[in-house]
């Protein structure tokens, strides 16, 4: 290096400059493991949600209550143990207790499973609330209409539940985009690890440091504004008038 920089910001642009490369692939690490264990997290929790919202009569068959008792209990001790264990123990356990059982999985590849089965675990709360929110009034009506609860669930309640859901499932992804940074503990090159190389150059971390902390800032600044006009999308118009009103002022 001829011309070596010199103060903070100098180092900054070095680091950034010189490790591109390093910098774009821990990014697009970062938001693949974060996207694919959102999405995949949601639908893991939304099926675990259901379960624990699903209600037991007295007028149920004995196997269903043995069956549907089962799975409950099963989803119970999952959200426990995943919501009251830190990511990066689960991350440890995870890869290497698969590893010791020979079950030959890539970094990356138990990353996104780390990050599925944490995200389940959150969003199957999330879910169930969701639901709860809805007033029983309306499952009661569907119900006595003749809709079985499956139908009503899924053309009555969770239309309604989705609204509540999806603000929740944007924070979690945020959430995801940082607490990827963990998985570096198991050899995943997202941005932390990268920057930790960089940095482990020229002894520079603090800049190193202070480059993905820029990159961290302007992919949640992104999705956070993106995830604003999905949910103002989704909110529909507040500018209309009902239909009452419309009449008074009329008469």
């Amino acid at each position: 290096m001829t011309d070596t920089p010199n103060g903070v910001l100098e180092w900054i642009w070095f680091i950034a400059t010189q490790y591109s490369e390093l910098f774009i692939t821990g990014t697009i690490i970062t938001l693949a493991v974060s996207v694919a264990g959102t999405i995949i997290g949601f639908i893991l929790g939304f099926i675990v949600g259901i379960v624990e919202d699903s209600k037991l009569s007295k007028d149920d068959p004995l196997p269903k209550k043995i069956i549907l008792g089962f799975f409950k209990g099963i989803c119970k001790v999952y959200i426990e143990v995943f919501r009251g264990t830190p990511m990066i123990v689960q991350a440890m356990i995870i890869y290497f207790g698969l590893r010791q059982g020979g079950f030959q999985i890539d970094p990356i590849s138990a990353g996104i499973l780390v990050t599925v089965l944490n995200t389940g675990a959150y969003m199957a709360e999330t879910v169930r609330a969701g639901i709860k929110s809805i007033d029983i009034g309306q499952r009661e009506g569907a119900l006595a209409l003749g809709m079985s609860p499956i139908s009503a669930m899924m053309n009555i309640i969770l239309p309604q539940a989705y609204k509540n859901i999806v603000p929740e499932m944007a924070n979690t992804f945020l959430s995801n985009l940082k607490m990827t940074s963990v998985l570096n503990v198991i050899g995943v090159k997202e941005l932390f690890l990268q920057a930790k190389t960089a940095g482990g150059t020229y002894y520079k971390y603090l800049e190193s440091y202070l480059v993905i902390a820029v990159i961290y800032f302007v992919l949640c600044f992104v999705f956070n504004r993106i995830f604003l006009l999905i949910e103002k999308k989704m909110a529909g118009k507040k500018d209309y008038a009902l239909a009452v009103e419309y009449m008074d002022n009329n008469e």
